[in-house]
C-alpha cells in the first residue's frame, strides 16, 4: 500500500472526508456536519482559519484525514479535532502516519502538547487504545459529559 500524506485539502475532499466518516461508524450525523464546516473553513480561508488538516491518499484516492488547530488563549498548546481512516483500511497504519507528521508539524509551529479527547462509550474503546498505543496518556476524565453514562475521556501527549 503506498500512502502519500499532504498538508493541505483539496477541492472535493469535503465529499471523500463525509464518505471517510460515515464509513467510520463512530460519528453522528451532527459531528459530520461539524466536521465538514471546518473542512469548508479551512477550504476558503486556509491557515486563517486555525484549522490545519492533512489527508493520507492511495493513489488518487482519499483514505484518512485529520484536522487539528492550536487552543484559543493557551501557551504552545494544539488539539486534534478529528482523525478518521476509511473503514476499509483501517489497521493498516494510516491513522498512526497521519497523527505522527501531525504531531511533526505542530511542534514546528512551536506546538509542546497536543490534546485529543474522545468518548468513555464502549464503542469508542478500540479509539482509546489507539490513542494510547500513540503516545497519549489519559490526563482527565469528565463524567456524563457526552451523556448520562458517557464521559469525556482527554488525552495529552508533550511533544
Amino acid at each position: 500500500m503506498n500512502i502519500v500524506i499532504r498538508k493541505e485539502l483539496l477541492p472535493g475532499d469535503d465529499e471523500r472526508i463525509r464518505e471517510v466518516l460515515e464509513s467510520s461508524g463512530y460519528f453522528q450525523p451532527r459531528e459530520i456536519d461539524v466536521a465538514l464546516e471546518l473542512v469548508q473553513e479551512a477550504l476558503k480561508k486556509g491557515d486563517e482559519s486555525g484549522y490545519y488538516f492533512m489527508t493520507a491518499r492511495e493513489k488518487s484516492r482519499l483514505a484518512g484525514y485529520i484536522c487539528y488547530g492550536p487552543i484559543p488563549m493557551t501557551f504552545n498548546r494544539w488539539d486534534i479535532y478529528w482523525i478518521a481512516v476509511d473503514d476499509r483500511l483501517r489497521g493498516r497504519g494510516i491513522g498512526g502516519m497521519l497523527l505522527e507528521q501531525t504531531e511533526d508539524h505542530i511542534r514546528t509551529l512551536g506546538g509542546r502538547k497536543t490534546y485529543i479527547e474522545t468518548s468513555s462509550s464502549m464503542l469508542y474503546a478500540p479509539t482509546r487504545r489507539f490513542h494510547e498505543k500513540q503516545g497519549y496518556i489519559l490526563e482527565a476524565v469528565q463524567k456524563d459529559y457526552y451523556d448520562d453514562g458517557d464521559d469525556r475521556c482527554l488525552y495529552v501527549k508533550v511533544l
